[in-house]
């Protein structure tokens, strides 16, 4: 087939011998394009493998290493494993390049031999980056090459540790015909990447872009091949940075990573709820409350700020950031139907302080608590923290790890904390110091507690 065409899907990585308006796979429009179709080799004498049975294969605890950088430990389950392939994911500008040449310069640091393959960059843009962060190492090599066959010598050649690859979306495999970057291209590069990590035992860290809708650039395949999958999130305009694992084959997918970006690079935030906290207003705000959500196994402490004010045109506006804007609709809902609060000629927006995304049900009850707090302009108190689910009859559902949200509201100096009755069982009295604990049926009830205080 060498000298011929195909069609390819850029979302599902589906192909067709011919162009289509819409793919067969997946049924998204106009994502068909045209790549070349690589020759087929001969391989004579293959040995054919003998499959063994489950119970005879020995069972080998993967030995993890550090990165040197605890909160990426922590996604990672323990660090990395050896033979592993791993993806991280961001927007462009928000700290992928900084965090993995941070955490090249601390295993080569520990001794192993890293090997940094930019294919964006020159080795001499690598090393003032490099140099500006303060972070270099005799152990760390530098190679500038796009060509994966190049990249592979190079890294039998010199059987490092660890290899990054910055990025896989400028890898390209020179007998394929395609352009980089394309859906070919970026799966035969990721398929060679994870054949050799499983040969030579490299762990490989793999830079991948991602689309404006916040998804990773190329087919959908490439998510599935990787052993794990981290997103680098955050605002631009926010110090913050949140390390988020969604695939992880050696470790649980619900930890996450907090750093602060500051002028020396990335720097662990060991107690982000502190930092999160820093701003909230010392006094009742009307409009403003603290929430405990957890992470993984980590609790956070966040504020969110809620803003209703009679609107001006015709239709209102509903606006959120860091909070997801169809759930808001259902709590506003809800606040109408159940509670009576007439918010259909009310602009009504929604913000999480700290560019922190908020997805899990838990923060329902704080984002109905500011948005009755600014609609009715009374002020919460600023040393309460609410949490809860809402059901749309009005009811409070209970939460997972109520526990360790109500420590962490006690450790950072909250006094009163408000949650649905049905957990207030799993709360231990004897450790919550001078933490008031309120359980509430209902949101009414909730409101009535919240905005009395």
């Amino acid at each position: 087939m060498a000298g011929k065409t195909r069609f390819c899907c850029q979302e599902c990585g589906h192909c067709t011998p011919r162009w289509l308006g819409r793919c067969p796979e997946c049924g998204a429009w106009n994502t068909l394009v045209e790549e070349a179709v690589a020759g087929t080799k001969q391989r004579p004498g293959i040995a054919t493998p003998t499959p063994l049975p489950i119970t005879q294969i020995s069972l080998n605890k993967e030995e993890r290493f550090s990165t040197g950088i605890g909160e990426l430990d922590r996604v990672l389950g323990g660090g990395v494993v050896p033979a592993s392939l791993i993806l991280l994911g961001g927007d462009p500008g928000i700290g992928k390049s900084t965090l993995l040449l941070q955490v090249a310069t601390c295993v080569a640091g520990a001794g192993r031999v890293v090997l940094y393959v930019s294919g964006e960059e020159s080795v001499q843009q690598v090393r003032l980056r490099a140099f500006r962060l303060g972070v270099e190492s005799s152990r760390l090599y530098l190679l500038a090459e796009t060509d994966i066959d190049a990249v592979e010598n190079s890294i039998r050649s010199l059987n490092p540790a660890l290899v990054i690859v910055d990025s896989i979306q400028t890898m390209q495999k020179v007998d394929f015909g395609s352009a980089p970057g394309s859906v070919g291209q970026v799966r035969e590069c990721a398929t060679q990447f994870m054949r050799l990590a499983k040969e030579t035992g490299v762990a490989i860290f793999l830079v991948g872009h991602v689309t404006k809708e916040g998804l990773l650039a190329g087919p959908r395949v490439l998510e599935h091949m990787v052993d794990a999958v981290l997103y680098f999130e955050g605002e631009r305009h926010q110090s913050f940075r949140i390390l988020r694992g969604v695939k992880n084959r050696f470790g649980s997918t619900n930890e996450i990573g907090v750093f602060e970006m500051k002028d020396d690079g990335l720097v662990e935030v060991a107690n982000p709820s502190s930092l999160f906290m820093i701003q909230h207003p010392a006094g009742p705000v009307a409009g403003a409350v603290v929430v405990p959500t957890l992470e993984g196994t980590r609790p956070l402490l966040v504020e969110i700020q809620a803003l209703v004010s009679p609107t001006g045109f015709g239709n209102p506006r509903r606006m959120t950031a860091g909070v997801d804007y169809n759930r808001v609709i259902l709590i506003m809902a809800v606040l109408e139907k159940r509670v009576g609060l007439h918010l259909g000629s009310y602009d009504a927006y929604v913000n999480a302080v700290g560019g922190v995304r908020l997805v899990e049900p838990a923060v329902d009850l704080g984002i109905a608590v500011a948005l009755a707090s600014s609609f009715r302009d009374i002020p919460v108190n600023c040393r309460l923290a609410v949490v809860g689910e809402i059901g749309l009859t009005g009811e409070l559902r209970p939460v997972t790890g109520i526990e360790k949200r109500v420590q962490e509201a006690t450790q950072l100096g909250f006094t009163h904390c408000l949650l649905p009755r049905a957990n207030l069982g799993q709360v231990d009295p004897s450790r919550l110091g001078s933490m008031t604990v309120w359980g509430a049926q209902t949101l009414s009830e909730a409101l009535e507690i919240a905005l009395e205080q």
